[in-house]
């Protein structure tokens, strides 16, 4: 059987371009005992994929990509063709971390992520598959962990989450709404500022290229706030830690000011009201937080089928548009999660060689 994955060819100086990977065709090796054939349907497309796309990744992140191979560790899911695995057989849809390809062969090891397993078998009749990518799987993760366990989401507590209209910002400023918080979000367009507000009922929202960051949030936030939920990092950081009350909470999940950038970035001027206010600031990945998705899957699932958390998404069809719709999200063009989805209608135009 012939498939095809996409593999990097450099690594991006500044802007991801299509220019930067190819699409190869390569032979699939049947499975061995203890391993699956799938065929992918969905894959997903991160922010975060930009941090791996660099001669060197991040220390205590996962590794850069090798150039000429294929990426291993993006989420996808799939049908399974065909089985040597024990509890899973031909026609189950599952969950695992070999994405941005037709087919992969995927171990079945159930510790492989921290007891949840590189291959997971999905109940599709709770969620569509893509939902798994979204809001069900690590991009609810993180917002859930995020907000409830790393900020320590209280009572009467005002937050702000930046980048809101995007995959885990829309989740994470939908969940505190429902627990009842005021909640700003700001985004990079009045299109989606009327989102936030119209469609996901924030509060109050701004885009922050209408003004200096301190204005636009003191505007929203008259009185201040208590927890900042920071996807973006940067001058986004340092008003927050202007703008926070004694005793706030910041919670990073990402920077993504900060992914492509060609030397040091600056860190927040003001770092001193951390000492002088009291702030708690605290990075995190949803990938350190996998003991939570049980109880996020019962929690936040029960809200998706209350009708209560919106799930909206920025859908890419074929694989080859992978590294396209990678930089259309760096760019900020999509609105909540962005999914390629790999059998959808034929590559077109802007596909990769």
């Amino acid at each position: 059987m012939m498939g095809r994955e996409i593999w990097p060819t450099a690594y991006p100086k500044g802007e991801v371009r299509a220019s930067d990977f190819r699409l190869v065709e390569v032979q699939v090796r049947q499975p061995r005992p203890g391993e699956v054939l799938v065929r992918n349907t969905w894959t997903s497309v991160d922010a975060a994929l930009r941090l791996r796309l660099r001669e060197t990744a991040p220390q205590g992140y996962f590794p850069a990509f090798p150039l000429e191979e294929p990426m291993d560790g993006i989420m996808t899911v799939g049908e399974i063709v065909e089985s040597r695995a024990d509890g899973f057989a031909p026609g189950d849809t599952v969950w695992h971390a070999s994405g941005w390809r037709d087919y992969a062969v995927v171990e079945a090891d159930a510790q492989a992520l921290g007891g949840v397993g590189t291959l997971t078998k999905l109940d599709v009749g709770l969620a569509p598959p893509q939902a798994y990518l979204g809001v069900l799987g690590g991009t609810g993760l993180t917002a859930y962990a995020g907000l409830f366990h790393v900020a320590g989401l209280r009572d009467g507590d005002v937050v702000w989450v930046s980048a809101a209209a995007g995959a885990v910002g829309s989740l994470a400023a939908q969940m505190a709404k429902i627990r009842g918080h005021r909640v700003i979000g700001s985004a990079g367009s009045d299109e989606k500022v009327r989102h936030l507000v119209e469609e996901l009922g924030l509060d109050a929202a701004f885009n922050y290229r209408r003004g200096a960051l301190p204005d636009l949030l003191r505007e929203a936030a008259p009185d201040g706030m208590d927890v900042y939920f920071d996807n973006v990092g940067g001058d986004h950081l340092e008003a927050a830690l202007g703008a926070l009350r004694t005793s706030g909470r910041v919670a990073i999940c990402g920077m993504i000011s900060q992914y492509a950038a060609q030397e040091s970035p600056r860190g927040p001027g003001n770092l001193m009201l951390a000492v002088t206010k009291g702030l708690t600031i605290r990075g995190f990945r949803g990938s350190g937080h996998l003991h939570l998705l049980p109880e996020m899957s019962r929690q936040v699932g029960a809200w998706v089928r209350e009708g209560r958390l919106r799930c909206r998404e920025t859908v890419v069809d074929g694989l080859a548009q992978a590294p396209v719709a990678l930089a259309g999200l760096l760019r900020g063009d999509n609105t909540g999660k962005t999914l390629v989805r790999i059998d959808g209608v034929p590559d077109g135009e802007n596909t990769i060689g």
